[in-house]
């Protein structure tokens, strides 16, 4: 997770011990006044206005934090859906992810400051004391550097910056005595073994408590490092040095600086995702601004600005020149190769880069921040959110959205340096967004899928951290915030660093080693201090007249199928080259020429058919050619066929009290019964049957006639289940695993296959729920006798009235039926017959692979050799409607085996009537707010 900016404002602000160089740096975002330019571009916003947001941005971040101290608290994290905290070793993993976690009160520290910016200064006093009883920093838990770096000791040092702040103003804190600073520099310490590598770059994870290489410190083997793991730790490391007079912080962190620089590419003046840190050779070379590399630009910036070394602006303005120079291509920011720049990596964006148009903000480059920024309100106006990664087109690629804050942080800057009011009413449609489809009784939780509108158990510390802050300094005026923010610079935490910093124990040597590496043009450094002409050319709608063209961007955008047909023309009485979908793996006559073409056929066990070409054996260099071209449209034929086999997440939505429809859990679909996306969603109150799994007559009918029946996974087919329930009168299915503890936080979506026989007796609506879903209706039932759901293909929206009356489901762009064969680069397909499918088949994505020179392979299943899958397919038309299909890649982590400490860290079960009592307060504050338009 990075962010961007600066909390640099005006060169008045800065204080007079400041070099010139900060005044520089930060000039481009004092050059607009917030009030004087840009307004005719929209509506100006009242100061009532503005503070009924910003009292609702308060209300929001009370109910975030106030849940998490009260169901989660000493836990890292809370897990909304369920109330509870989540430790590290007590839940399924969730891979690097967890890594976050330290068991040291996590979202506690990474708020502190938030606290004090929004005006909590009691609750601050009070969370640094329990800080300071409460946490250890010396547990046996193996944690990201770079995670702990951001979040824990960059939110005590913004808590130390502004306890100290409190202290000063006479009223707060003034029993204060660092202690946030030494828990930090014990902290500190506890990282710096990580950068015992020959390179200096740090290892990516350590032990707290042993450190690396130790046996038991289960960590240290590790080789490789993203470029933004080893490249974001300058700002909170060279604060620590510069608050305690320790040099060797700093030291350790611009020795990693250095070292990145220097292993740029040269010709491109770009860096890779992932470094060895041993050999310093890059080990992914693609590059981009998004995740992986982010926060690595963003620090060099922020270096500049807070410790006043030119040598991080010069390398800063040459990466961004090469950034322009290849990766944007407004409003997008596309990956490339790093010896190949001009050559595209991918064809998809990350949610990450979503802070870069707020780190151009800083830069002084605001018409490209402007393009970018609209394309993604764009792309949140038709999902709600920003998806996880979403492609050139502007279909979701990965679906999940973890209340990331990216985009508001972007919004914040984009507002102080043009002062247009179009940039609230953005931040407006932020917090509607998140109180319409993230909120629940128990805080905020992430989007499992915004195309269904589907939750997630998680609610990251970032998200009090960050998106609350900006937030709420986006709609606040001076007089609103308790001291001068421009005195200040954000982490990519959003933590807050004071400037005067860039004064104090100045011990680091500081040689401009950069001009050794590189000749650099004086054209880098045009946007150094750019001034109001130059940014907004006497044209007072210049913002909006770069936002316009791209309005409709996401609309217009329209999918075409990628229809890859050679046209050849045949030698004098020869036949045609066969094509893949004519083949038949029982024709004589098309194995020979196949073997023609080097094509060799392999039976596999399972009753799959391998395909391997070797270009050496073929009859001709003709044939070796027709060969390569056949084994390409038999993997186009093949990603296709699995593209149209694929169905879409469905949610389960529950809309009886005291729900009223926050809940959503993600659902698997089944390829038989009614399609949720073709026709009205089904609700109804949900009942057990009997007996439970559904495998033979019901007992109980009349307990299932007219609801939505409950089934358990296993012991016959789920389309016998459906029978079943169908003919006792069930007007729905929801089948819940019988895997105890799965989930689908951890788990790929799954499918649930027919029998093998025609289904088309069966009328209901079947979905799959994962145990730990499943679980939360159980619940339900059990502390709430009657409890009534919404199956659906995409959640309505939330509404606390939603058990009166019933809204129009709004239209589901993802669940169009549109096609693009993919030729993936590698020759290995899979055409999966429906017959032989188990029923535990789980809908899985291709594996993207990388393409091959000479030798390739395909596999087909007995059950497509006989058949044309091609006969009737004709190309989509370029002119007609546009459809979308939205792609969606799940991840599969193993449990951790974590050691637990028999310590306070237990888990909080709290008991339905306790959240039921929370909830009713919650639902009143939100009628509250529906009667006030908010």
């Amino acid at each position: 997770m990075s962010t961007a900016g600066g909390g640099r404002g005006c060169g008045s602000s800065v204080p007079p011990r400041a070099p010139w160089s900060l005044v520089a740096a930060t000039a481009a975002l004092c050059l607009v006044s917030a009030t004087s330019v840009g307004t005719a571009g929209a509506a100006p916003m009242s100061r009532e206005e503005k503070q009924k947001l910003g009292n609702q941005v308060l209300e929001m971040f009370d109910h975030a934090y106030g849940n998490y101290m009260e169901h989660a608290y000493p836990a890292d994290e809370l897990m909304p859906l369920t109330c509870r905290g989540r430790v590290r070793g007590q839940e399924p993993s969730r891979g690097d992810v967890d890594d976050a976690l330290g068991k040291f009160s996590l979202t506690l520290i990474d708020s502190l400051d938030t606290l004090v910016v929004l005006n909590k200064t009691k609750e601050f006093e009070d969370a640094v004391r329990k800080v300071l009883r409460d946490v250890n920093l010396d547990n046996d838990v193996v944690v990201s550097v770079f995670e702990t770096n951001i979040r824990v000791l960059g939110g005590l040092l913004g808590g130390h910056s502004l306890a100290i702040m409190l202290k000063e103003k006479g009223e707060y804190m003034q029993w204060y005595n660092d202690e946030l600073l030494q828990m930090a520099k014990q902290l500190g310490y506890k990282l710096l073994p990580a950068f015992n590598t020959t390179s200096g770059l740090p290892y990516p994870r350590i032990n707290l408590k042993f450190g690396i290489r130790k046996p038991e410190a289960r960590t240290g083997t590790e080789t490789d490092t993203c470029t933004a793991c080893a490249g974001t730790l300058i700002l909170e490391f060279a604060a620590l040095s510069r608050f305690t007079g320790a040099t060797i912080f700093e030291e350790y962190a611009r020795k990693a600086l250095d070292f990145l620089w220097e292993k740029r590419q040269r010709s491109s003046n770009l860096v890779g995702v992932t470094i060895n840190i041993h050999t310093g050779d890059w080990v992914r070379k693609d590059s981009g601004v998004g995740a992986g590399i982010d926060s690595y630009y963003e620090y060099l910036l922020k270096a500049y600005v807070l410790l006043g070394d030119d040598s991080f602006l010069e390398r800063f303005n040459t990466h961004y020149d090469a950034i322009m120079r290849y990766i944007s291509q407004p409003p997008l920011l596309l990956d490339v190769h790093i010896h190949k720049p001009m050559l595209n990596a991918r064809t998809w964006m990350d949610a990450l880069l979503a802070f870069f148009p707020g780190l151009q903000v800083l830069k002084g480059d605001i018409r490209p921040a402007i393009e970018t920024h609209e394309m993604l309100y764009q792309v949140i106006k038709k999902h709600n959110f920003l998806p996880e990664a979403f492609t050139t087109d502007f279909r979701v690629h990965w679906a999940q959205h973890p209340l990331r804050p990216e985009f508001a942080e972007s919004t914040y800057f984009l507002y102080k340096a043009t002062g247009d009011p179009y940039y609230l009413e953005v931040g407006k449609t932020l917090i509607e967004n998140l109180n319409k489809y993230a909120r629940v009784p128990c805080g905020f939780a992430a989007m499992k899928d915004v195309r269904t509108g589907s939750h997630e158990d998680r609610m990251d510390s970032f998200f009090l951290a960050e998106m609350f802050k900006y937030l709420y300094l986006l709609f606040a005026d001076k007089e609103d915030i308790i001291f001068d923010i421009e005195d200040y610079i954000f982490t990519t935490e959003a933590h807050l660093l004071p400037l005067w910093l860039s004064t104090t124990n100045q011990s680091i040597s500081r040689k401009n080693t950069t001009s050794e590496y590189t000749e650099l043009d004086d054209s880098n450094f045009d946007w150094t201090c750019p001034n109001t002409q130059i940014l907004f050319p006497n044209d007072p709608l210049y913002a909006q007249s770069i936002r316009e063209p791209l309005k409709n961007v996401v609309d217009k955008s329209c999918p075409r199928g990628i229809i890859r047909v050679r046209e050849e023309s045949f030698r004098s009485g020869a036949k045609p080259p066969l094509r893949a979908r004519d083949f038949m793996a029982t024709n004589p006559e098309h194995l020979e020429i196949l073997k023609k073409m080097g094509v060799s056929l392999i039976h596999l066990k399972d009753g799959r058919v391998q395909l391997v070409q070797h270009a050496i054996q073929a009859a001709s260099s003709i044939d070796a050619e027709d060969g390569l071209r056949f084994m390409q449209e038999m993997i186009e034929l093949s990603s296709q066929q699995q593209k149209e086999q694929q169905l879409p997440p469905r949610a389960v939505q529950i809309v009886s009290h005291p729900f009223f429809g926050r809940v959503v859990l993600t659902a698997g679909p089944a390829q038989f019964g009614l399609d949720l996306s073709k026709h009205k969603e089904t609700r109804g109150f949900v009942a057990s049957s009997r007996p439970y799994n559904g495998c033979s007559e019901l007992t109980n009918p009349e307990a299932v006639m007219g609801k939505i029946a409950l089934i358990q996974r296993g012991q016959c087919m789920f389309a016998e289940k459906a029978r079943n329930i169908q003919n006792a009168g069930a007007i729905g299915g929801i089948v819940i695993d019988d895997n105890e503890g799965s989930s689908s936080d951890t788990a790929p979506l799954f499918q649930m296959a027919g029998d093998g026989k025609d289904t088309d007796d069966i009328k209901i609506p079947m979905l799959f729920l994962f145990s730990k879903e499943g679980s939360i209706i159980l619940d339900a039932i059990r502390e709430y006798e009657e409890v009534e759901v919404l199956l659906s293909d995409k959640a309505k929206d939330r509404d606390p009235e939603m058990e009166n009356e019933e809204q129009p489901s709004s239209e589901n762009d993802s669940q169009n039926q549109s096609v693009d064969p993919v030729i993936s680069g590698s020759q290995e397909v899979e055409l999966v017959d429906q017959e032989s499918s188990e029923e535990r088949s789980p809908d899985s994505q291709p594996e993207s692979l990388s393409p091959a020179d000479t030798d390739s392979a395909a596999s087909v299943s007995p059950s497509e050799q006989n058949s044309n899958p091609m006969e009737n397919h004709e190309p989509p038309s370029l002119d007609g409607e546009c459809t979308d299909l939205d792609n969606q890649v799940q991840e599969q982590s193993e449990t951790e085996d974590e050691p637990t400490p028999n310590v306070s860290w237990g888990k909080k079960v709290q008991p339905m009537d306790s959240i039921l009592a929370d909830w009713n307060e919650d639902i009143e504050a939100f009628e509250m707010m529906e009667k006030d338009e908010l």
